[in-house]
């Protein structure tokens, strides 16, 4: 992984768009099945929106029927960091990208194997780039 990136709130809001901006720099949510990879079954790889690290390939993708992306494993542990949770009363794991810091969404226990994890991601971080 390269050297991290640490852009200003303003350089940042005037790279992304809205919803991006809001989703990833603010740990925003966007609703259940309106974004725009929830239902995406192409094949290819997810990148983070803010700075292009890749974060997972298609192949780790399942359908969780959340109406979110999930995956199962990411493309490098080291690509993804962990931080607790503690909004809406309850503890969770948050996914941030390891270069950025981006807001990826969160990580559940109850994924598929041989991971066992759910990696819930919002589609306003990621962008596609197919194979």
């Amino acid at each position: 992984m390269t050297d991290k990136i640490d852009l200003s709130d303003q350089e940042w809001q005037q790279k992304l768009s809205p919803e991006t901006y809001s989703i990833a720099r603010h740990a925003g949510t966007e609703a259940a099945f309106s974004g725009k990879y929830w239902d995406n079954h192409a094949t290819g790889t997810y990148q983070c929106a803010c700075c292009g690290l890749k974060l997972f390939h298609s192949s780790s993708k399942f359908d969780s029927g959340t109406g979110w992306p999930s995956f199962s494993q990411a493309v490098d542990d080291k690509h993804i960091t962990k931080k607790e949770d503690r909004s809406l009363f309850r503890v969770r794991t948050e996914a941030l990208c390891a270069r950025c810091d981006a807001h990826l969404g969160h990580i559940f226990p109850d994924g598929p194997q041989p991971t066992g994890l759910r990696y819930c991601i919002n589609s306003a971080s990621l962008e596609f780039i197919p194979e």
